[in-house]
C-alpha cells in the first residue's frame, strides 16, 4: 500500500501512511475543510445561511 499523500510506501505505525508529516498533512486537510465536498441541496444552503446569521463573528 502506497501513502495517499506522497505515494511511498505506508509504514505499519501509520498506516495507511508513511510517516507522521504524511498523517499530519491529512489531518489539516481534515481540519480545513479540503476534503469537504460541495452541496447544492437548497436545504443545505438554507441551514448554513441560518447559522451564519445566528453568530456573523464565528468563523465557517
Amino acid at each position: 500500500m502506497s501513502c495517499p499523500i506522497c505515494t511511498k510506501d505506508a509504514a505499519p505505525e501509520y498506516t495507511p501512511f508513511c510517516s507522521r508529516r504524511c498523517a499530519d498533512i491529512d489531518l489539516a486537510k481534515w481540519l480545513s475543510g479540503s476534503y469537504a465536498l460541495p452541496s447544492t441541496d437548497p436545504e443545505d444552503i438554507e441551514r448554513a445561511l441560518e447559522e451564519m446569521e445566528k453568530d456573523p463573528l464565528r468563523p465557517h
